[in-house]
Protein backbone atom coordinates (compact mmCIF):
# COMPACT_ATOMS: atom_id res chain seq x y z
CA UNK A 1 0.00 0.00 0.00
CA UNK A 2 1.33 3.40 -0.97
CA UNK A 3 0.51 6.05 1.62
CA UNK A 4 -1.19 9.21 0.46
CA UNK A 5 -3.59 11.89 1.70
CA UNK A 6 -6.40 10.00 -0.06
CA UNK A 7 -5.60 6.79 1.86
CA UNK A 8 -5.62 8.66 5.17
CA UNK A 9 -8.96 10.28 4.33
CA UNK A 10 -10.52 7.02 3.15
CA UNK A 11 -9.46 5.12 6.28
CA UNK A 12 -10.52 7.98 8.52
CA UNK A 13 -14.03 7.79 7.10
CA UNK A 14 -14.24 3.97 7.31
CA UNK A 15 -12.97 3.31 10.83
CA UNK A 16 -9.37 2.63 9.76
CA UNK A 17 -10.38 -0.88 8.68
CA UNK A 18 -8.60 -1.09 5.33
CA UNK A 19 -5.00 -0.60 6.43
CA UNK A 20 -2.84 -3.57 5.52
CA UNK A 21 0.01 -5.06 7.60
CA UNK A 22 3.15 -3.01 7.13
CA UNK A 23 5.45 -6.03 6.76
CA UNK A 24 5.24 -9.82 6.63
CA UNK A 25 6.07 -12.21 9.46
CA UNK A 26 7.91 -14.92 7.48
CA UNK A 27 9.28 -18.27 8.54
CA UNK A 28 13.09 -18.30 8.24
CA UNK A 29 14.48 -20.00 5.15
CA UNK A 30 17.35 -22.46 5.41
CA UNK A 31 19.77 -20.18 3.54
CA UNK A 32 20.10 -16.54 2.53
CA UNK A 33 22.61 -14.68 0.43
CA UNK A 34 22.96 -12.15 3.27
CA UNK A 35 21.99 -12.36 6.94
CA UNK A 36 21.93 -9.15 8.98
CA UNK A 37 22.12 -9.61 12.75
CA UNK A 38 20.17 -6.83 14.44
CA UNK A 39 16.77 -5.38 13.53
CA UNK A 40 17.35 -1.79 14.54
CA UNK A 41 17.81 1.25 12.33
CA UNK A 42 21.23 0.25 10.99
CA UNK A 43 20.27 -3.33 10.19
CA UNK A 44 17.00 -2.42 8.49
CA UNK A 45 18.62 0.40 6.52
CA UNK A 46 21.36 -1.98 5.37
CA UNK A 47 18.80 -4.51 4.16
CA UNK A 48 16.85 -1.81 2.36
CA UNK A 49 19.86 -0.42 0.50
CA UNK A 50 21.10 -3.93 -0.36
CA UNK A 51 17.78 -4.55 -2.09
CA UNK A 52 17.27 -1.12 -3.61
CA UNK A 53 20.76 -0.18 -4.77
CA UNK A 54 22.42 -3.55 -5.29
CA UNK A 55 19.54 -5.85 -6.22
CA UNK A 56 20.29 -8.29 -3.39
CA UNK A 57 16.89 -9.34 -2.08
CA UNK A 58 17.55 -12.81 -0.64
CA UNK A 59 18.25 -11.15 2.70
CA UNK A 60 17.15 -11.85 6.26
CA UNK A 61 17.25 -9.40 9.17
CA UNK A 62 17.35 -11.30 12.47
CA UNK A 63 16.13 -9.55 15.62
CA UNK A 64 16.12 -11.23 19.03
CA UNK A 65 13.12 -9.15 20.18
CA UNK A 66 10.95 -6.84 18.13
CA UNK A 67 12.05 -4.49 15.39
CA UNK A 68 13.29 -1.24 16.88
CA UNK A 69 13.38 -2.53 20.46
CA UNK A 70 17.03 -1.65 20.99
CA UNK A 71 19.01 1.58 20.87
CA UNK A 72 17.11 3.03 17.92
CA UNK A 73 14.10 3.35 20.24
CA UNK A 74 16.15 4.51 23.23
CA UNK A 75 17.82 7.78 22.24
CA UNK A 76 17.19 11.51 22.01
CA UNK A 77 16.41 11.48 18.25
CA UNK A 78 18.96 14.14 17.24
CA UNK A 79 20.05 14.41 13.60
CA UNK A 80 23.11 16.51 12.72
CA UNK A 81 26.28 16.83 10.68
CA UNK A 82 28.67 19.23 12.41
CA UNK A 83 31.85 17.17 12.71
CA UNK A 84 35.38 18.37 11.93
CA UNK A 85 37.66 15.42 11.20
CA UNK A 86 37.77 14.29 7.58
CA UNK A 87 36.45 10.75 7.99
CA UNK A 88 33.54 11.66 10.27
CA UNK A 89 32.70 14.87 8.45
CA UNK A 90 32.33 13.18 5.08
CA UNK A 91 30.27 10.32 6.50
CA UNK A 92 27.80 12.36 8.55
CA UNK A 93 27.38 14.86 5.72
CA UNK A 94 26.45 11.94 3.47
CA UNK A 95 24.02 10.64 6.08
CA UNK A 96 22.32 14.01 6.52
CA UNK A 97 21.75 14.31 2.78
CA UNK A 98 20.06 10.91 2.83
CA UNK A 99 17.90 12.03 5.78
CA UNK A 100 16.68 15.02 3.81
CA UNK A 101 15.15 12.85 1.07
CA UNK A 102 14.20 9.88 3.23
CA UNK A 103 10.47 10.52 3.53
CA UNK A 104 10.04 10.79 -0.23
CA UNK A 105 12.21 7.73 -0.84
CA UNK A 106 10.45 5.51 1.70
CA UNK A 107 6.98 7.00 1.19
CA UNK A 108 6.82 7.20 4.96
CA UNK A 109 6.67 10.12 7.37
CA UNK A 110 9.77 9.81 9.58
CA UNK A 111 8.90 13.23 11.06
CA UNK A 112 12.26 14.80 10.23
CA UNK A 113 12.23 18.29 11.73
CA UNK A 114 15.23 20.40 10.69
CA UNK A 115 14.59 22.89 13.44
CA UNK A 116 18.28 23.66 13.90
CA UNK A 117 20.87 22.65 16.48
CA UNK A 118 22.57 25.31 18.61
CA UNK A 119 25.90 24.56 20.30
CA UNK A 120 26.65 27.11 23.01
CA UNK A 121 30.05 28.62 23.75
CA UNK A 122 30.85 29.81 27.28
CA UNK A 123 34.29 31.35 26.82
CA UNK A 124 36.28 33.18 24.17
CA UNK A 125 38.18 29.97 23.46
CA UNK A 126 35.00 27.96 22.97
CA UNK A 127 33.55 30.54 20.61
CA UNK A 128 36.74 30.51 18.55
CA UNK A 129 36.53 26.71 18.36
CA UNK A 130 32.88 26.95 17.26
CA UNK A 131 33.82 29.46 14.56
CA UNK A 132 36.40 27.02 13.23
CA UNK A 133 33.93 24.14 13.31
CA UNK A 134 31.36 26.20 11.43
CA UNK A 135 33.89 27.19 8.77
CA UNK A 136 34.89 23.56 8.25
CA UNK A 137 31.21 22.55 7.96
CA UNK A 138 30.59 25.18 5.29
CA UNK A 139 33.68 24.01 3.37
CA UNK A 140 32.26 20.47 3.40
CA UNK A 141 28.98 21.73 1.93
CA UNK A 142 27.05 21.69 5.19
CA UNK A 143 26.10 24.77 7.18
CA UNK A 144 27.17 26.71 10.24
CA UNK A 145 26.38 30.24 11.39
CA UNK A 146 28.10 31.86 14.37
CA UNK A 147 25.81 33.80 16.70
CA UNK A 148 27.11 36.64 18.85
CA UNK A 149 26.31 37.04 22.53
CA UNK A 150 23.62 39.56 21.64
CA UNK A 151 22.06 37.29 19.03
CA UNK A 152 21.97 34.42 21.54
CA UNK A 153 20.20 36.60 24.09
CA UNK A 154 17.65 37.78 21.52
CA UNK A 155 16.98 34.35 19.99
CA UNK A 156 17.05 32.27 23.18
CA UNK A 157 15.66 34.40 26.03
CA UNK A 158 14.75 31.28 28.00
CA UNK A 159 18.42 30.44 28.76
CA UNK A 160 20.43 31.57 31.77
CA UNK A 161 22.80 33.86 29.88
CA UNK A 162 24.47 35.52 32.89
CA UNK A 163 25.34 32.56 35.10
CA UNK A 164 28.59 33.47 36.83
CA UNK A 165 30.14 30.08 36.03
CA UNK A 166 28.68 29.47 32.55
CA UNK A 167 27.93 32.79 30.82
CA UNK A 168 26.83 32.48 27.19
CA UNK A 169 29.45 34.11 24.94
CA UNK A 170 28.09 32.92 21.60
CA UNK A 171 26.82 29.89 19.73
CA UNK A 172 27.06 27.94 16.49
CA UNK A 173 23.78 27.34 14.69
CA UNK A 174 23.61 24.20 12.53
CA UNK A 175 20.35 24.97 10.71
CA UNK A 176 19.98 21.62 8.92
CA UNK A 177 20.27 19.73 12.20
CA UNK A 178 17.19 18.74 14.16
CA UNK A 179 15.25 15.65 15.20
CA UNK A 180 13.31 12.74 13.71
CA UNK A 181 10.85 10.21 15.09
CA UNK A 182 12.86 7.10 16.01
CA UNK A 183 9.99 4.60 15.73
CA UNK A 184 8.92 5.99 12.37
CA UNK A 185 12.45 5.59 11.00
CA UNK A 186 12.38 1.89 11.96
CA UNK A 187 8.93 1.33 10.52
CA UNK A 188 9.73 3.17 7.31
CA UNK A 189 12.88 1.17 6.58
CA UNK A 190 11.21 -2.11 7.66
CA UNK A 191 8.26 -1.54 5.35
CA UNK A 192 10.46 -0.54 2.43
CA UNK A 193 12.82 -3.51 2.88
CA UNK A 194 9.91 -5.95 3.17
CA UNK A 195 8.35 -4.58 -0.02
CA UNK A 196 11.59 -5.51 -1.82
CA UNK A 197 11.52 -9.11 -0.59
CA UNK A 198 13.66 -8.91 2.53
CA UNK A 199 12.61 -11.29 5.33
CA UNK A 200 12.29 -9.52 8.69
CA UNK A 201 12.45 -12.21 11.35
CA UNK A 202 11.59 -11.16 14.90
CA UNK A 203 12.06 -13.15 18.12
CA UNK A 204 15.05 -14.87 16.54
CA UNK A 205 18.11 -14.60 18.77
CA UNK A 206 21.51 -15.39 17.30
CA UNK A 207 23.20 -17.83 19.68
CA UNK A 208 26.28 -18.76 17.69
CA UNK A 209 28.17 -18.23 14.45
CA UNK A 210 29.23 -21.12 12.27
CA UNK A 211 32.70 -20.74 10.75
CA UNK A 212 34.35 -23.32 8.48
CA UNK A 213 37.94 -22.96 7.25
CA UNK A 214 38.03 -19.34 8.34
CA UNK A 215 34.85 -18.48 6.44
CA UNK A 216 31.46 -17.52 7.87
CA UNK A 217 28.80 -19.93 6.59
CA UNK A 218 25.79 -19.30 8.81
CA UNK A 219 24.26 -18.51 12.18
CA UNK A 220 22.82 -20.61 14.98
CA UNK A 221 19.59 -19.06 16.23
CA UNK A 222 16.78 -19.74 18.68
CA UNK A 223 14.75 -20.74 15.61
CA UNK A 224 17.32 -23.10 14.17
CA UNK A 225 20.37 -22.90 11.93
CA UNK A 226 20.32 -20.44 9.02
CA UNK A 227 22.96 -20.66 6.31
CA UNK A 228 24.37 -17.47 4.84
CA UNK A 229 26.66 -16.37 2.04
CA UNK A 230 27.56 -13.26 4.05
CA UNK A 231 26.78 -12.13 7.59
CA UNK A 232 26.63 -8.52 8.76
CA UNK A 233 26.59 -7.44 12.41
CA UNK A 234 24.58 -4.35 13.44
CA UNK A 235 23.86 -4.94 17.13
CA UNK A 236 25.03 -1.68 18.77
CA UNK A 237 25.95 -2.26 22.42
CA UNK A 238 25.99 -6.03 21.96
CA UNK A 239 28.72 -5.87 19.31
CA UNK A 240 31.42 -7.20 21.61
CA UNK A 241 29.31 -10.22 22.55
CA UNK A 242 28.38 -11.16 18.98
CA UNK A 243 31.94 -10.61 17.71
CA UNK A 244 33.18 -12.89 20.46
CA UNK A 245 31.12 -15.69 18.91
CA UNK A 246 33.39 -15.32 15.88
CA UNK A 247 36.51 -15.33 18.05
CA UNK A 248 37.07 -11.59 17.67
CA UNK A 249 37.85 -8.98 20.28
CA UNK A 250 36.87 -5.53 19.03
CA UNK A 251 38.32 -2.23 20.34
CA UNK A 252 35.05 -1.26 22.02
CA UNK A 253 33.42 -1.11 25.44
CA UNK A 254 29.70 -1.12 26.22
CA UNK A 255 28.43 1.61 28.51
CA UNK A 256 25.04 3.03 29.43
CA UNK A 257 23.78 6.40 28.22
CA UNK A 258 20.63 7.72 29.86
CA UNK A 259 17.91 9.91 28.39
CA UNK A 260 14.88 11.60 29.93
CA UNK A 261 11.55 13.16 29.00
CA UNK A 262 9.27 15.53 30.88
CA UNK A 263 5.52 15.96 30.84
CA UNK A 264 4.04 17.61 27.78
CA UNK A 265 4.39 21.39 27.69
CA UNK A 266 3.33 24.15 25.34
CA UNK A 267 5.93 24.96 22.63
CA UNK A 268 8.84 26.70 24.35
CA UNK A 269 11.98 25.31 22.69
CA UNK A 270 12.16 25.78 18.90
CA UNK A 271 15.63 24.27 18.39
CA UNK A 272 17.91 21.59 19.78
CA UNK A 273 20.38 23.08 22.27
CA UNK A 274 23.72 21.65 23.38
CA UNK A 275 25.35 23.00 26.55
CA UNK A 276 29.00 23.84 25.98
CA UNK A 277 30.20 23.49 29.58
CA UNK A 278 28.62 20.17 30.41
CA UNK A 279 27.46 17.17 28.44
CA UNK A 280 23.80 18.18 28.22
CA UNK A 281 21.47 18.52 25.23
CA UNK A 282 17.76 19.20 25.03
CA UNK A 283 14.91 19.50 22.54
CA UNK A 284 11.12 19.47 22.62
CA UNK A 285 9.22 16.59 21.07
CA UNK A 286 6.11 16.91 18.93
CA UNK A 287 4.11 15.74 21.94
CA UNK A 288 5.47 18.63 23.99
CA UNK A 289 7.84 16.73 26.28
CA UNK A 290 11.35 18.06 26.83
CA UNK A 291 13.75 15.31 25.74
CA UNK A 292 17.26 15.58 27.17
CA UNK A 293 20.38 13.60 27.98
CA UNK A 294 23.96 13.96 29.08
CA UNK A 295 27.06 11.94 29.73
CA UNK A 296 27.73 8.22 30.01
CA UNK A 297 27.14 6.56 33.34
CA UNK A 298 30.83 5.75 33.44
CA UNK A 299 30.93 1.99 33.90
CA UNK A 300 30.66 -1.03 31.63
CA UNK A 301 27.18 -2.54 31.56
CA UNK A 302 24.61 -4.28 29.38
CA UNK A 303 21.67 -2.99 31.46
CA UNK A 304 19.19 -0.67 29.75
CA UNK A 305 19.01 1.58 32.78
CA UNK A 306 21.30 4.04 34.53
CA UNK A 307 22.28 5.20 37.98
CA UNK A 308 20.91 7.99 40.16
CA UNK A 309 24.15 10.03 40.48
CA UNK A 310 24.20 10.54 36.70
CA UNK A 311 20.53 11.52 36.77
CA UNK A 312 21.42 14.18 39.34
CA UNK A 313 24.41 15.35 37.29
CA UNK A 314 22.31 15.77 34.14
CA UNK A 315 19.53 17.53 36.07
CA UNK A 316 22.09 19.95 37.53
CA UNK A 317 23.42 20.78 34.06
CA UNK A 318 19.89 21.36 32.80
CA UNK A 319 19.07 23.66 35.69
CA UNK A 320 22.28 25.64 35.22
CA UNK A 321 21.49 26.20 31.55
CA UNK A 322 17.71 26.58 31.71
CA UNK A 323 16.34 27.05 35.26
CA UNK A 324 12.73 27.13 34.09
CA UNK A 325 12.73 23.39 33.38
CA UNK A 326 12.86 22.80 37.15
CA UNK A 327 9.09 23.33 37.21
CA UNK A 328 8.45 20.47 34.77
CA UNK A 329 7.74 16.94 36.00
CA UNK A 330 10.02 14.25 34.61
CA UNK A 331 7.91 11.36 33.33
CA UNK A 332 10.48 8.67 32.62
CA UNK A 333 14.08 7.84 31.88
CA UNK A 334 15.73 5.05 29.94
CA UNK A 335 19.18 3.81 29.04
CA UNK A 336 20.75 2.75 25.77
CA UNK A 337 23.79 0.48 25.56
CA UNK A 338 26.50 2.33 23.65
CA UNK A 339 29.37 0.53 21.95
CA UNK A 340 32.18 3.00 22.65
CA UNK A 341 35.33 2.83 20.52
CA UNK A 342 38.77 3.96 21.63
CA UNK A 343 38.58 7.11 19.48
CA UNK A 344 34.87 7.82 19.67
CA UNK A 345 34.25 7.09 15.98
CA UNK A 346 32.45 4.16 14.29
CA UNK A 347 33.66 1.08 12.44
CA UNK A 348 32.23 -0.12 9.09
CA UNK A 349 34.52 -2.79 7.74
CA UNK A 350 35.24 -6.40 6.88
CA UNK A 351 36.36 -8.55 9.80
CA UNK A 352 39.30 -10.96 9.84
CA UNK A 353 36.73 -13.75 9.34
CA UNK A 354 35.88 -14.08 5.67
CA UNK A 355 32.31 -13.06 4.77
CA UNK A 356 31.72 -11.55 8.23
CA UNK A 357 31.23 -7.77 8.25
CA UNK A 358 31.05 -5.46 11.28
CA UNK A 359 29.13 -2.25 11.77
CA UNK A 360 29.69 -0.97 15.30
CA UNK A 361 31.29 1.61 17.60
CA UNK A 362 28.66 4.30 17.10
CA UNK A 363 29.15 5.81 20.55
CA UNK A 364 26.70 8.75 20.71
CA UNK A 365 26.20 8.96 16.94
CA UNK A 366 24.09 5.92 16.11
CA UNK A 367 20.69 7.47 15.43
CA UNK A 368 21.87 10.34 13.23
CA UNK A 369 23.91 7.82 11.23
CA UNK A 370 21.08 5.39 10.38
CA UNK A 371 20.63 6.07 6.62
CA UNK A 372 24.33 6.73 6.01
CA UNK A 373 25.35 3.61 7.92
CA UNK A 374 22.87 1.44 6.02
CA UNK A 375 23.96 2.80 2.65
CA UNK A 376 27.69 2.43 3.38
CA UNK A 377 27.39 -1.00 4.99
CA UNK A 378 25.26 -2.29 2.10
CA UNK A 379 27.88 -1.00 -0.36
CA UNK A 380 30.64 -2.76 1.55
CA UNK A 381 28.76 -6.07 1.77
CA UNK A 382 27.69 -5.99 -1.88
CA UNK A 383 30.97 -4.89 -3.47
CA UNK A 384 33.62 -5.81 -0.92
CA UNK A 385 34.94 -2.24 -0.98
CA UNK A 386 34.37 0.62 1.47
CA UNK A 387 31.90 3.30 0.43
CA UNK A 388 33.72 6.58 -0.40
CA UNK A 389 31.90 8.26 2.49
CA UNK A 390 33.12 5.64 4.98
CA UNK A 391 36.63 4.84 3.76
CA UNK A 392 38.19 6.15 6.97
CA UNK A 393 35.90 4.20 9.32
CA UNK A 394 38.01 1.04 9.09
CA UNK A 395 39.03 -1.41 11.75
CA UNK A 396 42.76 -1.21 10.99
CA UNK A 397 43.01 2.44 12.02
CA UNK A 398 43.59 1.22 15.56
CA UNK A 399 46.68 -0.61 14.31
CA UNK A 400 48.01 2.16 12.09
CA UNK A 401 47.31 5.02 14.49
CA UNK A 402 45.05 6.89 12.04
CA UNK A 403 42.41 7.55 14.69
CA UNK A 404 39.39 9.81 14.27
CA UNK A 405 39.39 11.42 17.70
CA UNK A 406 36.90 14.29 17.47
CA UNK A 407 37.18 15.26 21.14
CA UNK A 408 40.93 14.73 21.48
CA UNK A 409 40.54 12.53 24.55
CA UNK A 410 42.85 9.74 23.42
CA UNK A 411 42.21 6.04 23.83
CA UNK A 412 39.62 6.38 26.58
CA UNK A 413 36.17 5.22 25.48
CA UNK A 414 34.52 6.48 28.67
CA UNK A 415 35.52 10.04 27.68
CA UNK A 416 33.91 9.91 24.26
Amino acid sequence: MRYSALQVLRNGLTGNKSWKPVWRNPTPKSHYDVVIIGGGGHGLATAYYLAKKHGITNVAVLEKGWLGGGNVGRNTTIVRSNYMLEGNMKFYSHSLRLWENLEQELNYNVMLSQRGLVVLGHSDGQVEALARRGTVSVMEGDDGVLWSREECRARMPYLNHDDARFPVYGALMHQRGGTARHDAVVWGFARAADMRGVDLIQNCEVQGLRIENGKMVGVETSRGYIGAGKVGMTVAGRSGQVAEMAGLRLPIESQVLQAFVTEGLKPILPTVIAFGMGHFYISQSDKGGLVFGGDLDGYNSYAQRGNIPMMEHIAEAGMALMPMIGKAKMLRSWGGINDMTMDGSPIIDKSPVENFFVNCGWCYGGFKAVPGSGDCFAHLMATGNPHPAANRLLLNRFETGRLLDETGNGASPNLH
